[in-house]
């Protein structure tokens, strides 16, 4: 049945706005510390907004493997000691988090100017998938986050009658918008042989069907209504801000019908009072081929059952009805954890204030970024934040 709206996914917001959005080129940067990574992209952010880092009332930094203070130790070397900083962990969604805590606090009125960055260094790791909870049961028995896709996509073909082909041809899509990102950490096209010949990872989950890990960081200014209007540059609205944790089932649940996401999407669009055929533009967590298709009907931008015919007809590709992840996604932007849902609002950002060159989604009004976060046993995803954006013009 339809559940009503969920307070508890957070309040109507009407004055808030994002200001300035930048980053760096997602990649491999070891030799960088986490701070040597932030501190760049928040001076493109400041720049691109024309606030100086002395405006600034409080930073909310979001990482998800920079160890301690992780906000203060970027906030030091940008010479901006004494704030207030809150530092975030939400597993994918922590760049998202920090999105929605700061648009709380200028909704409110107890902050003017909010600074939000999203940093992470995976390299450190040496490879491989991201390193989960130990204690959590699941993790230990080896469902690391390829394998819980990788059975998805099982179920996926199973259900819907999809091939793997149809898995490929979202790497593809992902790697053709990619391409024209400068920032993005693989900037080739691929095609659908080469997806299903590189190695396997979890089947049916090749290598190209797996977002790459690397290292990264993206920051925004998010202001109040007064601060935006003594800007001359562009913005963007935040119209919705929706925060969700999973809940507990113990039995069966349906791989396909990701409840999380749902009901976050229809809070998010209450919020914004528009559907999903308003939006022009859409990053989402696509961190596996298979999550995208899921998404497609789990965010209502095509019916059940209708997600490759939807892909297929190219509606969600650049020109076509609703564009999905224009700056590469996951699976091609790469997924530096903490600062994945920072950098879906510097590309939307871009986007709706027409910054995006190459890849610009023409005449886009209004844009959603969903960001999922953390497996535990028995939950459909840790955390899921979705933002609904509206532009200026």
């Amino acid at each position: 049945m339809d559940l009503p709206t969920d307070p508890r996914g957070g309040r109507a917001v009407t004055n808030v706005n994002v200001v300035g959005a930048g980053m760096i080129p997602f990649g491999r940067h070891r030799e960088s510390s986490h701070s040597g990574l932030g501190v760049p992209a928040v001076m493109a952010a400041l720049g691109s907004a024309g606030i100086d880092r002395g405006e600034i009332d409080r930073v909310y930094c979001a990482s998800s493997f920079g160890g301690l203070l992780t906000g203060q130790r970027v906030s030091r070397d940008l010479g901006m000691g004494g704030l207030p900083v809150v530092n975030v962990e939400n597993a994918c969604s922590g760049g998202a988090t920090a999105l929605h805590l700061a648009t709380s606090a200028v909704a409110a009125g107890d902050v003017r100017i909010a600074l939000v960055l999203g940093v992470d260094k995976l390299t450190q790791f040496g490879g491989g998938a991201i390193p989960l909870v130990e204690e959590d049961v699941e993790a230990a028995a080896g469902i690391v986050m390829p394998a819980v896709y990788a059975m998805r996509a099982r179920r996926y073909m199973y259900e819907r009658g999809a091939r793997v082909e149809d898995l490929a041809q979202v790497a593809v899509k992902a790697r053709r918008h990619g391409a024209l990102n400068p920032y993005a950490q693989v900037k080739t096209e691929t095609t659908i042989d080469e997806v299903l010949s590189s190695r396997p990872i979890a089947d049916p989950l090749t290598l190209l069907q797996c977002c790459p890990t690397g290292d990264g960081a993206a920051a925004v200014l998010v202001v109040s209504d007064d601060v935006r209007a003594a800007l001359p540059g562009p913005s963007m609205r935040v119209a919705a801000s929706v925060l969700h944790s999973g809940t507990l089932a113990t039995g069966f649940r349906d791989m396909l019908r990701p409840e999380i996401t749902m009901h976050s999407a229809r809070d998010a669009f209450s919020q914004a009072e528009i559907t999903s055929d308003d939006l022009d533009v859409v990053e989402m967590h696509d961190a596996f081929t298979v999550a995208e298709l899921v998404y497609y009907e789990a965010l209502g931008l095509c019916e059940g059952d209708e997600a490759v015919a939807f892909l297929q007809s190219g509606a969600t590709s650049l020109g076509g009805k609703v564009v999905v992840n224009p700056g590469g996604g996951l699976l091609s932007r790469g997924h530096p954890v903490g600062a994945s849902g920072v950098a879906q609002v510097v590309e939307t950002f871009w986007q709706l204030t027409g910054q995006a060159g190459q890849r610009q989604v023409v005449d886009s009004h209004w844009a959603m970024t969903h960001v999922t976060g953390g497996g535990l046993a028995g939950l459909d995803h840790g955390s899921c934040c979705i933002h609904v954006f509206e532009g200026e013009g």
